[in-house]
């Protein structure tokens, strides 16, 4: 395990516990001091804790439909059924009937994925037998299809609000980190796709800024097209990702999570066109906002580094506003990050009071 590694893990951690707010709670201390070799152990170390808490206070059930042959009536008589045993001189009737049961789409997502993890030869010994000593007690929830889950669908209300995160992290596990054999079988991945870490990497940044300067309006708002006669029909939607205003002075970052932070040409390294296009086009749509109004709006395109020998950190100033194109360092201590975090608001916004 290298130095780099180790860091590099432990701040995942750091920007999936901004993210998932639960693992900010004490019951997960132990996860966050431990050190990790590998994105799949500290995958299955959250799932495991996040599981064990789950168990105390019960797996979530809700009443599934069931259909069985039975001596006595339980539920409703399915009459089709009870006249086709009749037929066949059977003595049992059809019955349809609701049966409060943990095999629901919750659990079984948690099994599936537990499954996956455990199929995996990177994930060590000891966070294994964690996993199956929890899936004693989902021995009757269903393996399903990990990639049929409708994401999308799955509805939390009162009674499962705790599985919020767990499944969070499950769909980061399946979507992100799965991929298929040509023999169709399914095996983890490195953490290495790009749209779901950048999704990750997104949210870290929002939800810091969201938690530590409550002086700021923190958002990933949309930007509305300054239209002179109001028709957009077809236009794109500006969706921002992290929108930091203040006043009349506003902060648009664009987070970028990439594994090439340039493009080049003939050996000629220039920033990504269609990211420098879009971040001018967001600043000047909401500068417009503003009206006769005097404001400040600024863009931001910020990396995550890479170990590219070329990396960009430039300020220009185009038309009237500052775009900046900087890169973030995920391979240093957190502190370093925060740091750096720090800098970019206390840059834009004056005198601001950070909350800790």
């Amino acid at each position: 395990m290298t130095k780099d590694k180790s860091i590099l893990i432990n701040n995942i951690y750091h920007m999936l516990s901004y993210a998932f707010q639960a693992l900010n709670q004490e019951t997960y201390e132990d996860v966050a001091v431990e050190s990790f070799d590998e994105m799949y152990n500290l995958l299955a170390a959250i799932l495991s804790k996040g599981i064990g808490l789950q168990l105390k206070q019960g797996l979530y059930r809700e009443y599934i439909s069931r259909q069985e042959e039975l001596s006595v009536m339980r539920g409703k008589i399915n009459m089709p059924g009870t006249i086709k045993n009749r037929l066949a001189h059977k003595r049992v009737l059809t019955c349809d009937f609701d049966e409060l049961s943990e095999n629901n789409l919750l659990n079984q997502i948690l099994k599936t994925t537990v499954t996956l993890l455990l199929r995996n030869g990177k994930v060590q010994a000891k966070y294994k037998d964690d996993l199956k000593k929890k899936m004693l007690y989902f021995s009757n929830v269903e393996i399903i299809e990990p990639t049929g889950i409708k994401w999308s669908s799955i509805r939390f209300q009162r009674n499962n609000q705790t599985y919020r995160m767990l499944v969070s992290i499950c769909q980061l596990i399946i979507e992100g980190m799965l991929i298929t054999t040509d023999s169709g079988d399914y095996r983890l991945a490195s953490f290495v796709d790009e749209q779901r870490t950048c999704r990750l990497y997104e949210k870290f940044i929002l939800e810091y800024y969201s938690r530590h300067y409550p002086e700021l309006s923190v958002s990933a708002s949309q930007i509305p097209w300054s239209l002179d006669d109001g028709i957009g029909t077809m236009l794109p939607v500006m969706q921002s990702d992290i929108h930091l205003q203040r006043g009349n002075t506003v902060l648009i970052i664009d987070a970028k999570y990439y594994s090439h932070t340039t493009q080049s040409q003939f050996d000629k390294h220039t920033i990504h066109s269609n990211n420098l296009y879009q971040i001018f086009t967001y600043v000047k749509n909401r500068s417009y906002q503003f009206g006769e109004d005097k404001n400040t709006v600024s863009g931001m395109l910020l990396y995550a580094k890479t170990e590219e020998e070329i990396q960009p950190d430039n300020v220009y100033q185009m038309h009237g506003s500052q775009i900046s194109v900087k890169t973030l360092d995920l391979n240093q201590p957190f502190a370093e990050i925060v740091n750096q975090m720090d800098r970019i608001v206390e840059s834009h916004f004056s005198g601001l009071t950070k909350a800790y």
